[in-house]
């Protein structure tokens, strides 16, 4: 059995996209998927399966039972501890609450990621790795640029962003079997 991370895009944020994590453990469940645990209260989980999940059934899934209309990110456990090691801010970043990664649906066009550079919002504090843009943000969150609109818009690529304390801790979680 292989460990994945799931990642839902925009879920108990701001008042709107609720979902209860006992909901989105009975789905995950009902699909197959063993040892699942829920993560905070953001739409994070991880959980094991012997084959690739595939990220629209699990969208098909929660909407249908749920109603909720979201993107999924499902990560390997290898390309998170990838994630991990490639830090690139580990030297500055001493608050996980204000270090991002931005865990990206598929890679970008090579050709609109070299014409619409995020490391121009802010050159000092955002790099780009395989499949993830980092961010630091010494400031807050809500005072650095918008990566993930940016993303959005110019790359026409889905990503989810989670602070690197939540990052740390999923890492942690789907590295390790269930006692």
């Amino acid at each position: 059995m292989t460990g994945y991370v799931l990642l839902l895009r925009g879920v108990n944020v701001g008042g709107r996209t609720k979902l209860a994590m006992a909901e989105l453990r009975a789905v995950l469940e009902d699909l197959g998927f063993g040892d699942v645990r829920t993560v905070l209260q953001s739409g994070n989980a991880v959980f094991t399966a012997d084959t690739e999940p595939d990220e629209r059934e699990i969208q098909a899934a929660l909407a249908e039972r749920t109603g909720l209309d979201t993107r999924c990110l499902v990560v390997t456990a290898p390309r998170l501890r990838a994630v991990v090691d490639g830090h690139p801010f580990r030297d500055v970043a001493d608050d996980g609450s204000r270090m991002v990664a931005i865990f990206l649906e598929a890679d970008p066009d090579p050709a609109v990621a070299a014409a619409h550079d995020p490391v121009a919002l802010d050159p000092e504090r955002i790099r780009v790795g395989d499949r993830v843009v980092y961010q630091w943000c010494p400031d807050g969150i809500s005072k650095a640029p918008p990566v993930v609109p940016f993303l959005d818009r110019r790359w026409k690529v889905v990503g989810t962003a989670r602070n690197w304390n939540t990052v740390t801790k999923l890492h942690d979680l789907v590295q390790r079997p269930t006692a």
